[in-house]
Formats: structure tokens, C-alpha cells, sequence
């Protein structure tokens, strides 16, 4: 699917019909608003209510595909999804609660050193350790951007761990799965089957979702600004998220 090029705001989405989709929903940005720190980002007594209501209407067709850890991800949907994956794809929870867990690249450890070394020159950066991943978050500290973009390029061009660059974040990944990977996986089973995935998200590592829900026969939300994507639609912030899919019949 091409990738639309933005000169203006993307329409917003239909009221999603429940009985003839998947749902496939982004945490940060998405659900819920970006925090400073990722510990900052807490449950949320409308969002649970909400996700309960989802899970129901679809008949458990709900997924949520993140950059978080998985542990990250139950603590802020308050184990109310199943359906996961984690660490942009690398960590995958069937719906029967199956994990499946990568091995850890080589050069975690040696990325992990120098970003943790990186962060002692401001106490506005923050090292956070995903297991399979690493990622170096600057929004406190955002005169350091260049340099953590720096940094992260050279890291990954010494190890082969792959760089996933997000808002205010870099991250080094172990290679494998992407979401769009785990999207492609969750509608191969028989729950999924036969429905029009939906994909919403706000970053850039979301578009390898919208991307592969193009590819299917659903489609993309972007939320935020608009950019460059493989979104079909677009809603302005967490709240018209939240709005839109209370709207859902």
C-alpha cells in the first residue's frame, strides 16, 4: 500500500462497527498520553471500563501492540488485555496466554553500557532496559537529542541491533518480529480470521501496523499531526482516541 502523503488533517474514522473488526490499538499516544517518564503513565479508571466494553463487542478480537515491556502494558490496562505484543513485536502473548519470548541480541549488553554511560551526563535522561531492547528517552533533556541520536546510530552500526527512533527516544532492538509482523500473526488465528483489522497508533513505529492492516483489507488511524503514512484516517489526540472508540457499535 502506497504511503499517502499529508498536506492536510486525514478524515476521521467511521464509527467502528464491532462485529466485522479487529482491533489492534498502540499504548503511549494512543490510549493513554505521553508522560515524561514511561513509569509516569498509570491506569486509568475510563480507559479499563473502555477496553472491558471493547473486548466484549468484539468478541475478545482486541489486541494492543506496543513498545512497552509486557509487564509495562498490565500494569497500565490492569491485566485487562490478553492479546499482546510487546517490545514493538519482539515479545508476542497468544490469546490463550502463550508467551513467546526472543533471545536477547550479543550486543545488548555493550549498548546497554554505553547508554547507560551516555545518561550520566544529564539527569534528564533515562535508560530503560526491555529485555530485548534498550532505549535512551531525552524529552528532559532535550538539548542532548543530537548527540543520543548520534549515539544510537553508532551503536547500532557497531552491534547489528536494529534502531528503532521514536518520539524523544532512541531505542536498540534485537532484530525479529516488527508490529506489523504481530498484527499478521493475531489475524492468521481463527478468533481473527475473516475481519477488517483496524490499527490505531501515533508514531512512527506504528506504521508497519498500518501498513500490514492496509495489506489485509482494513485500515489505519494515525493519531496526532500529520506526517507521511500508511494511514487511511486520522484523530487529533488521546481524548478523540478514547471519544471514537466509546462511539463503537
Amino acid at each position: 500500500m502506497p504511503v499517502e502523503s499529508l498536506m492536510v488533517s486525514l478524515p476521521a474514522p467511521k464509527p467502528l462497527r464491532l462485529g466485522e473488526a479487529s482491533l489492534f490499538l498502540d499504548l503511549d499516544g494512543t490510549l493513554a498520553p505521553i508522560a515524561a517518564r514511561p513509569q509516569d503513565v498509570r491506569p486509568d479508571a475510563r480507559r479499563t471500563r473502555l477496553l472491558d466494553v471493547l473486548k466484549e463487542g468484539l468478541g475478545g478480537r482486541l489486541a494492543v501492540v506496543s513498545g512497552r515491556t509486557l509487564e509495562d502494558i498490565d500494569r497500565i490496562l490492569e491485566d485487562r488485555i490478553v492479546c499482546v505484543a510487546a517490545v514493538h513485536g519482539l515479545v508476542l502473548r497468544d490469546c490463550d496466554g502463550s508467551l513467546h519470548l526472543p533471545e536477547p541480541h550479543p550486543g545488548m549488553s555493550q549498548a546497554t553500557a554505553a547508554l547507560r554511560e551516555f545518561a550520566k551526563r544529564d539527569s534528564g535522561l533515562l535508560v530503560e532496559e526491555k529485555g530485548p531492547s534498550v532505549a535512551l528517552h531525552f524529552r528532559l533533556a532535550r538539548a542532548r537529542a543530537l548527540d543520543a541520536r548520534a549515539l544510537a546510530r553508532r551503536i547500532a552500526a557497531e552491534t547489528g541491533l536494529v534502531l528503532q527512533e521514536g518520539d524523544m527516544v532512541e531505542e536498540l532492538r534485537t532484530p525479529g518480529p516488527s508490529k506489523g509482523d504481530a498484527v499478521r500473526g493475531f489475524m492468521e488465528t481463527p478468533a481473527f480470521r475473516d475481519t477488517a483489522p483496524v490499527f490505531v497508533g501515533d508514531d512512527a513505529t506504528d506504521e508497519h501496523g498500518f501498513a500490514e492492516v492496509g495489506r489485509l483489507g482494513g485500515f489505519g488511524v494515525l493519531v496526532g499531526r500529520p506526517r507521511e503514512t500508511h494511514a487511511r484516517f486520522g484523530l487529533r489526540n488521546v481524548e478523540d482516541v478514547l471519544a471514537w472508540l466509546e462511539a463503537a457499535r
